[in-house]
């Protein structure tokens, strides 16, 4: 009787399952966000870029045969012009006077919402209102409601004083504007502020008032210190979109009485002195300016994360 031998089964090499990539991952993962970029290139850079171009031309529309190539005349004509020099004079002026205005009052709106008092979610609420306001909406309530100045609410409280009866909009133009600016943008100033006084160390504020620190000397030494990035950061957000504010110069004034800022003169002549190119090269001189101002904005912001972080 012979015994058979069975040979042993081969082992059947195992399966590797090949992992996928660092970079298939790193794609896969933004493949959702691609609709959302090309649709935001569309919308917003090739439009800058066909202004870019228009810019470097002198293209009037009532001519439109008559276009020619003129490389960086716009550009000078812009910074040399007698009334667009004032326009960006008027533009910066504007934007400094609203946004210290609005910081000092948001600031001070902060500090009072701060503190533990009854009513106060209805308080912010009601503080936080204008800058839901549409701001066509806000402008065309400053320039009936409060300015006018036969049914206006100013000049209906000094006529009960026995008191004049101005036309603020003829005699102050540039102030009625930056009024108007103000009411709206200081909700938001106030919002920034109060989160960063929300954030501070409030150990540190209890030691200093047992150490006998009094309100001023903590708002001075401890509370200002803290607050010196939320500040810049609302300088900085604030003078972003005042730059470019037009409704409140078009609604109350249409950029008379030397109201005109840069938007309303790129408005002016691109939709009645009908100059594409000149009015290009202004648009993309606000874009650049922009641009450089939420370049510092974002540095503020990335530190204030990076400062949140340490701390946490």
């Amino acid at each position: 009787m012979t015994a058979t031998t069975t040979a042993p089964l081969a082992a059947t090499p195992a399966r590797t399952v090949r992992q996928p990539s660092a970079r298939l991952r790193a794609w896969a993962t933004r493949a959702p966000l691609l609709p959302a970029l090309v649709f935001m290139i569309v919308v917003t850079q090739l439009p800058f870029v066909a202004t870019l171009v228009i810019s470097f031309f002198d293209w009037n529309a009532l001519y439109p045969k008559a276009r020619r190539f003129t490389g960086l005349d716009n550009y000078r004509q812009v910074l040399t012009d007698a009334d667009l020099r004032h326009s960006v004079w008027t533009t910066a002026l504007l934007t400094a006077a609203v946004v210290l205005a609005s910081l000092v009052i948001g600031l001070a709106l902060a500090l009072l919402l701060d503190r533990r008092f009854r009513g106060r979610g209805i308080v912010r609420t009601l503080l936080i209102a204008p800058f839901l306001v549409v701001p066509v909406a806000a402008a065309l309530l400053w320039k009936h409601v409060l300015y006018n100045p036969e049914y206006g609410l100013l000049n209906g409280l000094l006529h009960y004083v026995g008191g004049p009866q101005p036309d603020w909009v003829s005699r102050t133009p540039l102030l009625a504007v930056e009024a108007s600016l103000v009411w709206q943008w200081t909700p938001f100033m106030m919002l920034i502020l109060l989160a960063g006084l929300q954030s501070r160390d409030q150990q540190q504020i209890e030691a200093a008032r047992v150490d006998g620190a009094s309100d001023w000397q903590i708002f001075r030494h401890l509370t200002l210190p803290h607050l010196r990035r939320y500040l810049e950061l609302g300088a900085l957000l604030g003078s972003i979109y005042i730059v470019q504010n037009f409704d409140a110069v078009f609604t109350i004034t249409s950029g008379g009485l030397g109201t005109a800022n840069l938007p309303y003169t790129v408005y002016q002549s691109f939709y009645q002195a009908h100059e594409n190119g000149l009015a290009s090269a202004a648009g993309v001189l606000v874009v650049i300016g922009s641009i450089v101002i939420a370049t510092f904005a974002l540095r503020v912001v990335s530190s204030l994360f990076r400062e949140e972080v340490s701390r946490a």
